[in-house]
């Protein structure tokens, strides 16, 4: 269902073209992640779904994949205006 949105996301992740907030990185932290489970994630997994934003109207992305240890992962993102992928959260399940 998702699959144009998804080859886009995992273009820019293997362009390095994504930032990671700092959100996010206090989750990474938290779940012992790192920036390449979460790449891991876009690369091995799948957008479960669209969220949308009623304020601002952004849509934003959930997926679940993979870490590298193969432990299950889900991270929101969303593109920004610039055009790079951002990392909203990440949370181990």
């Amino acid at each position: 269902m998702y699959s144009r949105m998804l080859k886009r996301l995992r273009g820019l992740v293997l362009g390095s073209r994504y930032v990671v907030t700092l959100h996010a990185y206090d989750e990474m932290a938290a779940d012992d992640l790192t920036v390449w489970d979460v790449e891991s994630v876009f690369l091995t997994g799948e957008i479960l779904e669209r969220q949308k934003d009623v304020e601002s109207s952004e849509s934003k992305y959930r997926l679940r994949g993979s870490s590298l240890g193969g432990a299950p992962v889900e991270v929101v993102g969303k593109l920004s205006v610039t055009g790079k992928l951002v990392i909203i959260t990440v949370y181990a399940l």
